[in-house]
């Protein structure tokens, strides 16, 4: 493997996003069309979704998605930006009804680092409720000794769905905290902790976890200076930019197919301006 030119460089940057007095705040993107929006908007890094991808190419969310189209989509959107791009990869996109291959789960990775991609969110779903903690820890060793030996400090935002699997609910927070310091140990940078919009919960579990604290917002969540506040460093909304976008789409289609208005078309992007995104 070849490590792009700007791989270390843009991965020192991504890592001091996490350290900055304000937060990092990701507005997830599906495509180079998206990512380029993103960036004018005036992000300081670019994520994607694995939901958004994976509805982009006409499959469900959920380690549904192929490899090879993931790391297709990735490589577009690596492209298009100058901004470090952290990568959604799910749980690796390495099982399969046969169980889970770690040699499977090295090629994912040296996949993203080819693409230029400085970090990953990887989740501890798809298991009953969630994936035994030692294998996933074994999972996050392959992740840091694949991303160490190509020279690419890789962020690691290791993902625990205690509260979003519904798994835990006598005691999810005890199981967030527990998980947390294992993946930790075995790699990880940060933790994603998303299902969680309780200021006081995310400040308790900020204060517990040795590492920049992840959350997932949307309507009805805190604002951005409320969750920092709480203690914070990341914040990202998911599926959510692209479902707002197929919205749109849908909203366009009813009126222009139901009674021939096209009112919902006002506040378009002009041809040009779209084309002024990649230099047209």
């Amino acid at each position: 493997m070849t490590t792009p030119p700007q791989s270390t460089p843009l991965a020192a940057a991504f890592r001091s996003l996490h350290q900055g007095r304000a937060p990092l705040v990701l507005v997830n993107v599906w495509d180079a069309a998206s990512a380029k929006l993103v960036e004018e908007a005036g992000a300081t890094a670019i994520a994607t979704s694995s939901s958004a991808i994976s509805w982009s190419m006409g499959f469900p969310d959920g380690n549904r998605l192929p490899a090879g189209l993931a790391m297709a989509a990735l490589a577009r959107i690596v492209s298009a930006t100058s901004l470090p791009v952290t990568a959604d990869v799910e749980t690796g996109y390495a099982g399969d009804g046969s169980g889970y291959d770690h040699s499977r789960l090295r090629d994912t990775i040296l996949a993203v680092l080819d693409t230029g991609a400085v970090g990953i969110n990887f989740e501890d779903s798809g298991d009953d409720p969630l994936t035994d903690v030692g294998e996933q820890c074994r999972r996050l060793n392959v992740v840091r000794e694949t991303a160490q030996a190509a020279g690419v400090e890789l962020f690691i935002n290791a993902r625990t769905d205690t509260y979003l699997s519904g798994g835990y609910p006598e005691r999810a927070f005890e199981e967030t905290v527990s998980r947390a310091g294992v993946y930790l140990a075995a790699g990880a940078s940060g933790i994603f902790v998303p299902g969680v919009t309780d200021l006081h919960v995310l400040h308790e579990l900020s204060r517990r976890i040795d590492a920049p604290l992840n959350a997932l917002a949307g309507v009805g969540a805190p604002s951005v200076g409320e969750l920092h506040d709480a203690g914070v460093q990341r914040i990202s909304i998911g599926g959510n930019t692209a479902k707002a976008a197929y919205a749109t789409v849908s909203r366009v289609a009813g009126e222009v197919l139901g009674d021939g208005n096209w009112s919902e078309l006002a506040g378009a992007r002009s041809h040009a301006a779209m084309d002024a995104l990649f230099g047209g």
